[in-house]
């Protein structure tokens, strides 16, 4: 699965901030529910218009992000 076609930036669309497919929905938000203790399976009940997929889209994404992070050396 190319998660890249997933994660959608637009600059009108919640600040610009990445989004699933084109919907108002952040990677940010997903990231959160899971945080705070909800399944995924939780968050596609309460998001019908989601797909595990989308949910894995954002972990990639988020993964992907920390992975170009710069760390810092004592």
């Amino acid at each position: 699965m190319n998660y890249q076609e997933i994660i959608t930036l637009e600059p009108g669309k919640r600040g610009g901030k990445p989004c699933i497919r084109g919907m108002r929905i952040t990677v940010y938000d997903i990231l959160e529910y899971l945080a705070s203790d909800m399944s995924q399976e939780e968050i596609l009940e309460d998001f019908p218009y989601l797909t595990k997929t989308d949910i894995l889209a954002c972990l990639w994404f988020a993964a992907q992000r920390e992975r170009l992070t710069v760390t810092v050396q004592p």
